[in-house]
């Protein structure tokens, strides 16, 4: 199983799209059981708070559900968990590097 992990600051706009929209196409393409798939954040401003209202609603204009997620922070052992790693800007693989170290 692949393991992927999308980082952003916050964890409720941009990795949380990342993620849904990553799943969505594993699934169109019945790869789902080959993929585990999430998304973390580098801050813990916004631990336990759901998607946020835009991203969820850019989505549902899609089709794609954010149902049940709610932000969680990144730890040095998803480093070992994750085959990758993947941070939505500069700052945050500045973020990531910090969190896991070099």
């Amino acid at each position: 199983m692949i393991k992927v992990l999308f980082v952003c600051l916050g964890n409720i706009c941009r990795s949380p799209m990342a993620e849904f929209v990553m799943k969505d196409l594993v699934e169109k393409k019945n790869l789902a059981s080959e993929f585990y798939i999430a998304s973390a954040a580098t801050s813990s401003e916004e631990i336990g708070n759901p998607v946020h209202h835009g991203t969820r609603n850019k989505l549902k204009e899609l089709g794609i559900s954010t149902a049940g997620k709610c932000a969680v922070q990144l730890k040095k052992k998803d480093y070992e968990d994750y085959d990758y790693i993947l941070g939505m800007e500069q700052r945050n693989i500045a973020g990531i590097m910090r969190i896991i170290g070099e």
